[in-house]
C-alpha cells in the first residue's frame, strides 16, 4: 500500500487506476468478472452415468472460488478506505494551495493596475507632446511634387534651387527675370517615389491614431499624377492603402493587450453639391456615420475593417461605382474617410477621430473658360466654387482670422472638423514640368501659394534668410523636444515590458489554478467510480454464487433423470426382443402350412402374377429414365446449338479480320477442320504491350488481379465446369473441347493488345487445368492447343527482359531435301528466310544447341511425263510447254502428318514458332521451297494464270503439321510448347534470384561509418530481402507455369545466409548507435551527477559486451561511436543538478538577452494541461531570438535564449541532421515544428517561425521580403 501511495504526486495530471481493478478480462484466476459457468447443450445429452468425483472435484473448485471472491473483496474494500482517506488529504493540501495562488494573483492583479495607472498618463503625454511638435510645424502643410516630363513634351519649366522652394519660368520677356521662385513645406521632384513621398505623410497619420482629426488634400491640374499619388499602382501603393497599413501596424504595436482600436472606412463623391455613398450597394449591417456641421449633415453607410485586405477590397469596390459614370469623375470630389475608434479596457477611455483622404478635381476649372465648355458651365462652376471655398478656408486658418468662411461651399462644411482647430490640413499640389501647361501650373501654385499665404520672389532676399534663420532655431527646439520623446518612449516601453511580465505570471498563475481543480475533479470522480466499482463487484459475485447453486442442482437432476431413462430403455428393448420371437415362431408356422396346402395351378397362377406386376414397375421405371434422358439431350442440344452459333460468329468475325489483315498472316488451307482455319494470329499482333519494367511476372499472378471482366467469368467457369464424362462420344467431346478453346482465342482478339494480357491472366489457371484434364484423352485439337499456348509464351517475353536475348535457330536449320540433307541454303546465315528477330549470339543464351537440330526431310519429286500423258496433254489442248505439275491432296495430307510428327516434342522448332511470326515463317518456308525445287518456279504468266497456289498450299501444309505436332502431348510430360513455356518462366524466376543474390551481396560487402549509413543499407538489405520473399511467394503461385516434365531441372534458390547475417548485424549495429547517441546526448544535455555518470559508464560497458553479435566489419563503427560516447560521458562536467545547469544557461544568454530591447510572449496550446509559453525579439543583426523553457516538463525558472535559423538552413538537411539542430534549440520548439517527414518539418517550421517573426516589429519587413523571395512557399496562405 505505500508503494502505491508514493506514486501520487502533485505533478500528475490526472488520477490513474490501480492496476489490480483493472485486471485483463482474459487472463485466468477467480478475479475474471466476465466469465461465465454454464452447462452446454453436450453436457445434457444422455448418458449412461455422469462420474460423481468429477461433480465432488467441482464443488471444491467452486468453494475456493467463492472464498478467493470473498478475500478479493475485503481486501479491495480495505484499499477503498485508505484511498479515500489519502485523498481527502491530498484535496485539503490543494484547497490551501489553491487560497495561496488565490491571494498572490490579487496582488498581481492590484500591481498591474498601479502600473497601469502609471502608464496611462504617460501614454497620453506622449500624445499631446507628438501633437505640438506637429502644431509648432504648422498645422497646415503644403507640399509640392512634379510628374516627370513624357517624351513629347520637351524640356521642363520647373528647377528645384532646394528641398523646400521651386522655380518656375513664366516665359514673359517683358520682365528682367522671367523666373519665379515659390516656398513650400516640402518639394518633391520627378525622381521622387510614394514610399519617401509617405514617410512625410506618416506624421498626420500618426496624429489621427492619437486622436486628431486629419484631412489631406491632393490638388492640382488635369494629368498631373494626383490620382496616382492617392490610388497608386498594382506595384507601387497609394496613400489610401499606406495610410491605412500604418493604422493598422501602429495599432498593433500595443503589446499589453489594454488598447482596443476599431476602424470603419465611408467613401462619397460630391458632385455639384450632391453627395453620392459609394458605398450604399454593401448595405452594412453598421448604424450609419454623420458627416459635417450640425445643420448641414450628411449620412453614409460605413464598413468595419479588419485588415488591409479588407480596406483594399472596399475601396476597389468603391472606386468602380464612381467609374459607373466616367463624366463625373473629372468634375468631382472623391473623398475617402478612415474612422478611428480607440478604447482603454482598464479606464473606459474613448476616443473617436477621421483621417479624410481627398482627390480634389482639376485646378484648370478655376481658369476655363466657359464658351469652350458649354456642356459643362454648371460643372465648371460648382468645381470652381468648392476650390475656391476651399482656398478661402486655408487662406483664413493660415492668417489666423477670427471668422472662417466654412459655409461658403458643401466641401468645407463637410470637412470643417477636419480644417480648424486642432486639426491638421495637408494639402499636396501637383504639377505638370510642360511648356504647354504654363497657365495651369502658375494658376496651381498661385492658389497654393494663397493657402500657405506664403510667396517669394528675387526682391526679398533679406527675408528669405531672416525666416529660414528662424526656421532653423525652431528645427533645433523641436530636435530637443523629440529627444525628450524619446526618452520618454523607452520609460514607456520598460513600463509595458514589466506589465507584460505581470500579465504573462498572471496567465502561469491561472493555469496552475486550473491544473489544481482538475486533479482535485479527477480525484473525486475517480473515488466515486471505484466505489460504484466495488458495489457492482460484490452484486456480481452474489449472483455468480446463486448461479452456482442453480447450476448444480440442474445437474443433480439431469443425473436422476438419465438414470430413469436408462431404466426405461431396458425395458423397452427387452419386450421388443420378445415380440420378435413370437413373429418370428409365427412366421414358422405359416411358411409350413402354404408349403403343404400349395398347388400346380396356384403356383403358376401366382408367378404369372409376380411377373406381371415386376413388369408394370420396370415398364414405369424406364419412362422415367427415357424421360430424364430426353430433358438431358434437349438441354445438350441447346447447348450444342448456341456453341455452333457463336462459332459461326467467330468464323465470321475472323474470316473478315483475315480479309483486311496484314500481310504476316497466312490464308486458310483446308475449309473441312476448323483447326486450320487460321486468321490473325492474336499471339502475332503488332501491338506489343507494355514491358514490365521490374520485371519477373509471367501475366499476372492471381494475388495481383485488379478487377474481372464478364468475358473472363464465363469462360473460367465454362472451362472448370467441362465434364467429358457428360457427353456421349467421343467425337461429342472433342467438339465440346475444340470449342471452348476456339471461344478462348475469340476472347483474346476480342480484347485487342491493351487488354490482351489482363484477359490472358484472368483465365490462366483455368486453360493450364483444361488442357492437363483433356491432354490424356486425346480429344483436342492439337492446332488450337498450340495457339493457346504461344499466346501465354509471347505474353511472358513480351513482360520479361530476361528473355529478350534468347537465340532461336532459323528456319533454314529444319529444313532438307529428301534426297540430299541439308538445304541448298542452311549454311546461309543472312539469308532473306531468316527469322527478322536478331539475338545474342552467346552459347548462355541459347536455349537449344543449334548443331543438334534435325532437319524436315520434304519428300517432293517432279512426276515424269510418258507418252501416255503426252497424248492425254494433245487431247485435252493442253499446250506441253506450259504443262505444270499439281499438287493433290493426298500428298498434302502425307506431308502434313510427316511435319507433325516432326514437330513434337521439338522446343527448338517451338521457340521458332515463338518468336516468329506466323506470316513471315510462311513466307520464308515458300522462299526455301522456291530454291531448293526449281520445278515449283513459276512465271509472270503463271502467277495470273493461279500456277501460284502450288507454294502456298505446300507451306500451309508444313505450317499446319509443325502447328498441330507442337500441341501434342508426350506422356508422361506435356507439349513442346508447355515444356517451352515451363523452360521459359524458370528462366526468369532464376534470373531475378541470381540479381537480388547480387544486389545483397553487394550490400553486404559495404561498410557504414556514422548512424544515417547504417540506416541507409540496413533499408536497403530489408528492400532486397523483401522483394525476394515477394519472387518466392509469385513462385508459389506459379505453380501452373511451373510444372515441369520428368527429369527436369528445379529452380534454385541462392542461398543468402552470408547477407541475412548482415542485416542480423547491421539491426544489433543500429541499436548500439542509438544507445550510445542517447548516452551523449544525455551526458551533454546538463551537468551530470556522480550518480548518473556512474550509471551512464556502465551503459557504456554493457554496449562494449554487445559487440560479440557484430560481423567484423560493423566493429569498427561500433567501437568508434562506442569510445567516443565513453569519452564525453568522462569529460562531462559534474555539478550538483539543475540549478548549476540554468546557471551555465544563463550565464551564456546574458550577452544575447542584452541586446533585446522588447520580448513578445506568445502562448500555443496544444491540447494539454501546460500550454508553451515562448518568447521573442531581435538582435542587432536583425536575427529572431526566442527565450523559452529548456524542457517543458521542468520547472519553470529554466529559460535558454537562442537564435532561431531561417527556414532556408533546412532546405539541404536531411531528416536525422534537422533532429540534430532542434535539439540545441528550446524543447518547445522541437514539439511544435516536428513531422512524420522531412517535408513536413520543413512547412511546419516555416510556418512556426513566419508565426514568430511576424509578432516582432522590427523583422516584418524581413518575413515581407522572405514571403516574396518564395522562402515561405511550402506554406500554404
Amino acid at each position: 500500500m505505500a508503494e502505491k501511495k508514493n506514486r501520487w504526486t502533485w505533478e500528475v495530471p490526472g488520477f490513474e487506476s490501480r492496476s489490480s481493478f483493472d485486471r485483463d478480462e482474459t487472463s485466468p484466476g477467480p478475479y475474471n468478472l466476465a466469465r461465465r459457468l454454464s452447462i452446454s447443450p453436450s453436457n445434457l445429452a444422455p448418458r449412461s452415468e455422469l462420474p460423481r468425483h468429477s461433480m465432488a472435484t467441482k464443488l471444491q473448485k467452486l468453494e475456493k472460488q467463492v472464498k478467493n471472491a470473498k478475500d478479493n473483496y475485503l481486501e479491495l474494500r480495505q484499499e477503498a478506505i485508505d484511498l479515500k482517506e489519502y485523498s481527502n488529504a491530498k484535496l485539503d493540501r490543494v484547497t490551501r494551495y489553491l487560497g495561496f495562488l488565490s491571494d498572490r494573483a490579487r496582488k498581481l492583479d492590484q500591481a498591474a493596475l498601479e502600473t497601469e495607472a502609471r502608464i496611462t498618463p504617460l501614454i497620453n503625454e506622449k500624445k499631446k507632446l507628438f501633437n505640438d511638435l506637429l502644431t509648432l510645424k504648422g498645422n497646415i502643410k503644403v507640399f509640392c511634387r512634379t510628374r516627370p516630363l513624357f517624351e513629347d513634351e520637351g524640356s521642363s519649366i520647373v528647377e528645384f534651387p532646394d528641398d523646400v522652394s521651386i522655380r518656375v519660368n513664366t516665359g514673359d520677356e517683358s520682365l528682367t527675370n522671367p523666373k519665379k521662385d515659390y516656398e513650400f513645406d516640402r518639394v518633391y521632384g520627378p525622381h521622387v517615389g510614394q514610399g519617401e513621398l509617405f514617410r512625410d505623410v506618416q506624421p498626420f497619420v500618426q496624429s489621427a491614431l492619437d486622436g486628431f482629426n486629419i484631412s489631406v488634400f491632393s490638388y492640382g491640374p488635369s494629368r498631373s499624377g494626383k490620382t496616382h499619388t492617392m490610388e497608386g499602382s498594382s506595384h507601387e501603393r497609394g496613400l489610401y492603402i499606406r495610410s491605412f497599413e500604418e493604422l493598422f501596424d501602429l495599432s498593433n504595436l500595443d503589446t499589453t493587450n489594454i488598447s482596443q482600436y476599431n476602424f470603419y472606412i465611408t467613401a462619397f463623391q460630391l458632385y455639384n453639391d450632391q453627395v453620392e455613398d459609394l458605398l450604399v450597394e454593401s448595405r452594412s449591417s453598421f448604424p450609419k456615420v454623420r458627416l459635417g456641421m450640425q445643420d448641414s449633415y450628411v449620412e453614409l453607410f460605413q464598413e468595419k475593417v479588419e485588415n488591409p485586405l479588407d480596406f483594399s477590397r472596399i475601396l476597389k469596390s468603391a472606386i468602380q461605382n464612381r467609374g459607373a459614370n466616367s463624366s463625373k469623375i473629372t468634375f468631382s470630389h472623391l473623398i475617402v474617410t478612415i474612422h478611428v475608434h480607440y478604447t482603454n479596457c482598464v479606464t473606459r477611455e474613448h476616443t473617436y477621430s477621421k483621417l479624410s483622404l481627398v482627390d480634389l478635381p482639376a485646378s484648370e476649372c478655376l481658369i476655363e473658360e466657359n464658351n469652350n465648355n458649354k456642356d459643362h458651365v454648371t460643372d465648371f462652376l460648382h468645381v470652381s466654387k468648392s476650390l475656391s471655398a476651399l482656398g478661402d478656408v486655408l487662406f483664413s486658418l493660415s492668417s489666423k482670422k477670427e471668422t472662417v468662411p466654412y459655409g461658403n461651399s458643401r466641401l468645407t462644411q463637410i470637412l470643417a472638423d477636419s480644417l480648424g482647430g486642432s486639426s491638421k490640413s495637408l494639402l499636396i499640389v501637383h504639377l505638370s514640368p510642360s511648356a504647354s501647361n504654363i497657365s495651369r501650373t502658375l494658376s496651381t501654385l498661385s492658389f497654393s501659394a494663397r493657402a500657405r499665404n506664403s510667396e517669394l520672389s528675387l526682391g526679398n532676399r533679406d527675408t528669405i534668410k531672416r525666416w529660414r534663420d528662424v526656421a532653423n532655431d525652431s528645427r533645433k527646439e523641436l530636435q530637443e523636444k523629440e529627444k525628450e520623446i524619446i526618452d520618454l518612449k523607452k520609460e514607456n516601453l520598460e513600463l509595458n515590458i514589466s506589465l507584460k511580465e505581470a500579465n504573462n505570471q498572471c496567465t502561469l498563475l491561472f493555469n496552475e489554478v486550473q491544473k489544481a481543480w482538475k486533479v482535485s475533479s479527477t480525484l473525486q470522480a475517480d473515488l466515486k467510480a471505484e466505489n460504484k466499482m466495488l458495489t457492482q463487484r460484490e452484486t456480481i459475485e452474489k449472483e455468480q454464487n446463486l448461479q452456482l447453486k442453480n447450476q448444480i442442482s440442474n445437474l443433480l437432476q439431469i443425473e436422476q433423470d438419465q438414470k430413469t431413462q436408462i431404466r426405461d430403455r431396458d425395458l423397452t428393448i427387452q419386450s421388443l426382443q420378445a415380440k420378435l420371437k413370437a413373429i418370428e415362431s409365427q412366421l414358422n408356422e405359416a411358411i409350413n402350412s402354404s408349403e403343404a396346402k400349395s398347388t400346380f395351378g396356384s403356383e403358376s397362377g401366382s408367378t404369372g402374377v409376380m411377373s406381371a406386376t415386376k413388369a408394370i414397375e420396370s415398364t414405369a421405371d424406364s419412362l422415367l429414365v427415357t424421360k430424364k434422358l430426353e430433358e438431358e439431350l434437349a438441354k445438350r442440344d441447346a447447348l450444342i446449338e448456341k456453341l455452333h452459333e457463336e462459332n459461326e460468329k467467330l468464323f465470321d468475325r475472323l474470316t473478315e479480320k483475315s480479309l483486311a489483315g496484314s500481310p504476316k498472316v497466312a490464308s486458310p488451307a483446308i475449309k473441312k477442320a476448323p483447326s486450320n482455319i487460321q486468321t490473325k494470329d492474336p499471339s502475332s499482333s503488332k501491338a506489343v504491350p507494355e514491358r514490365n519494367v521490374n520485371g519477373g511476372t509471367i501475366v499476372k499472378t492471381s494475388n495481383e488481379l485488379a478487377k474481372t471482366t464478364p468475358a473472363g467469368e464465363y469462360l473460367t467457369s465454362a472451362l472448370m465446369e467441362f465434364d467429358p464424362d457428360q457427353f456421349e462420344s467421343f467425337a461429342a467431346i472433342s467438339d465440346g473441347a475444340n470449342k471452348l478453346l476456339m471461344l478462348v482465342l475469340a476472347a483474346v482478339i476480342k480484347a485487342g493488345a491493351a487488354r490482351e494480357h489482363e484477359i490472358l491472366a484472368e483465365i490462366r489457371d483455368a486453360v493450364f487445368a483444361f488442357i492437363r484434364k483433356m491432354e490424356p484423352r486425346k480429344v483436342m485439337d492439337t492446332m488450337l492447343v498450340s495457339r493457346v499456348r504461344i499466346l501465354y509464351i509471347r505474353s511472358l517475353l513480351a513482360r520479361s527482359p530476361e528473355l529478350q536475348s534468347i537465340k532461336v535457330v532459323p528456319v533454314e536449320r529444319f529444313l532438307e531435301k529428301a534426297n540430299s540433307g541439308r538445304s541448298r541454303s542452311s549454311s546461309r546465315g543472312s539469308s532473306p528466310g531468316r527469322s527478322p528477330v536478331y539475338y545474342d549470339s552467346g552459347s548462355r543464351n541459347a536455349l537449344i544447341d543449334e548443331h543438334h537440330v534435325h532437319g524436315f526431310k520434304v519428300n517432293i519429286r517432279q512426276e515424269k511425263k510418258n507418252k501416255f500423258s503426252s497424248i492425254v496433254l494433245k487431247l485435252r489442248g493442253v499446250d506441253q510447254e506450259t504443262w505444270r505439275q499439281h499438287v493433290t491432296g493426298g500428298k498434302l495430307r502425307e506431308l502434313t502428318e510427316e511435319a507433325k510428327a516432326f514437330a513434337i516434342g521439338n522446343k527448338s522448332l517451338a521457340a521458332l514458332f515463338v518468336h516468329t511470326p506466323a506470316g513471315e515463317l510462311q513466307r520464308q518456308i515458300r522462299a526455301w521451297l522456291l530454291e531448293n525445287f526449281d520445278f515449283l518456279s513459276v512465271t509472270g504468266a503463271d502467277v495470273a494464270g493461279g500456277a501460284a497456289g502450288e507454294l502456298e498450299l505446300l507451306s500451309t501444309a508444313i505450317m499446319d503439321g509443325w502447328m498441330a505436332g507442337l500441341g501434342t502431348a508426350m506422356f508422361p510430360s506435356t507439349d513442346a510448347l508447355g515444356q517451352l513455356l515451363s523452360d521459359y518462366t524458370k528462366r526468369v524466376y532464376s534470373s531475378q534470384l541470381q540479381h537480388m543474390k547480387d544486389i545483397a551481396g553487394t550490400l553486404a560487402t559495404e561498410e557504414a561509418d556514422d548512424h544515417a549509413a547504417v540506416t541507409k543499407l540496413r533499408s536497403a538489405l530489408e528492400s532486397v530481402d523483401h522483394k525476394r520473399k515477394k519472387i518466392l511467394q509469385q513462385m508459389r503461385g506459379e505453380s501452373a507455369l511451373l510444372s515441369k516434365e520428368e527429369g527436369g531441372s528445379p529452380i534454385k534458390n541462392p542461398n543468402t545466409a552470408a547477407e541475412d547475417a548482415r542485416l542480423a548485424s547491421l539491426i544489433s549495429l543500429d541499436n548500439i548507435l542509438k544507445q550510445a547517441k542517447e548516452i551523449t546526448k544525455q551526458a551533454t544535455s546538463r551537468t551530470l551527477t556522480k550518480s548518473k555518470k556512474k550509471a551512464l559508464l556502465q551503459s557504456v560497458d554493457e554496449l562494449f559486451d554487445q559487440m560479440p553479435s557484430l560481423l567484423d566489419v560493423d566493429h569498427s563503427c561500433a567501437q568508434r561511436h562506442i569510445t567516443d560516447a565513453r569519452n564525453v560521458v568522462e569529460s562531462a562536467q559534474e555539478g550538483e543538478g539543475e540549478e548549476s545547469k540554468r546557471a551555465v544557461t544563463r550565464s551564456n544568454s546574458d550577452s544575447t538577452e542584452g541586446e533585446i530591447s522588447q520580448w513578445n510572449v506568445l502562448q500555443f496550446n496544444t491540447g494539454s494541461t501546460n500550454p508553451f509559453i515562448v518568447k521573442c525579439g531581435a538582435n542587432s543583426n536583425s536575427e529572431l531570438v526566442i527565450k523559452a523553457d529548456s524542457r517543458v516538463q521542468e520547472p519553470k525558472g529554466g529559460e535558454i535564449i537562442r537564435v532561431l535559423p531561417r527556414p532556408s538552413v533546412l532546405a539541404d538537411m536531411s531528416f536525422e541532421e534537422i533532429k540534430v539542430k532542434f535539439e540545441e534549440l528550446p524543447e518547445a520548439i522541437s514539439l511544435l515544428a516536428l513531422a512524420r517527414t522531412v517535408d513536413g518539418t520543413r512547412a511546419r517550421y516555416s510556418r512556426l517561425y513566419r508565426t514568430l517573426a511576424s509578432k516582432v516589429p522590427a523583422l516584418r519587413e524581413m518575413v515581407s521580403e522572405m514571403e516574396r523571395g518564395g522562402v515561405f512557399k511550402d506554406v500554404s496562405s
